[in-house]
């Protein structure tokens, strides 16, 4: 009886929220407390974002309209031709209003990106902490489209779904900076970010002549469809 009951308050819990409340990490994500913000504590790497100005007249634009963006950390020695770049996860958006919410966050606008980010994980220069990537370039690109770097319209309510073109537009202007000349490349992403990877992992190779050493990494990016998952919680219990 009790499976039944809690069987029952996920799945109107979830048809109420649309599934936000399983897959939709947009208000976690913007909850989230940015430990560059916070003085008197040992300090991760903290980097700032850079604006794709480029994207503007390829209308490679965040959900709101704005330009995307990404935070960059050069390289040093043994790895200064070498580069990560990691997509950003974030969840989906599923509907116009679950979209129009994004748009007053940074999974939907780059008005929202934070000052700085902390460059943790496979991202940090600590060598202890990020043994095979520490001084390679690193790359953090930013999830503002609420659709795993896929897709390319626009909607009447004001929404741009320009996935496809702000991954685009951030291989190229990252190409601008140095990538070009890579020995080696990663392209890696986590959740949304790490579908986004097995979408792009092909695309992301053929910006590299032949002989270059290119691998894609996706974190947790298969997602499952969510009653399954309902089902699998409920014997869970």
């Amino acid at each position: 009886m009790r499976r039944i009951l809690v069987f029952l308050a996920l799945m109107l819990v979830s048809r109420a929220h649309g599934f936000d409340m399983l897959f939709n990490q947009s208000k976690v994500a913007v909850s989230r407390k940015n430990p560059c913000s916070f003085p008197g504590r040992v300090r991760p790497l903290c980097v700032g974002p850079t604006l794709i100005k480029s994207a503007a007249s390829k209308r490679a634009l965040c959900l709101d309209g704005s330009l995307p963006g990404y935070h960059l950390h050069r390289g040093f020695g043994s790895g200064s031709n070498s580069w990560v770049v990691f997509l950003e996860g974030g969840g989906w958006c599923n509907d116009v209003k679950s979209c129009n919410g994004r748009k007053f966050s940074h999974l939907g606008s780059s008005k929202y990106f934070e000052h700085e980010i902390p460059f943790e994980g496979i991202l940090s220069n600590k060598q202890d902490e990020n043994p095979d990537f520490y001084n390679w370039n690193r790359v953090k690109v930013r999830y503002c489209d609420g659709g795993s770097f896929t897709g390319d319209g626009y909607n009447k309510a004001g929404l741009y779904f320009r996935g496809q073109r702000i991954f685009e537009a951030a291989m190229e202007e990252l190409m601008s900076k140095g990538m070009q000349y890579a020995d080696q490349a990663l392209l890696a992403g986590c959740s949304a970010g790490g579908l986004a990877v097995i979408h792009h992992c092909d695309e992301f190779s053929a910006f590299f002549p032949r002989g270059r050493r290119v691998k894609c990494l996706a974190d947790a990016g298969m997602f499952l469809d969510a009653y399954i998952l309902l089902i699998f919680y409920l014997f869970l219990l």
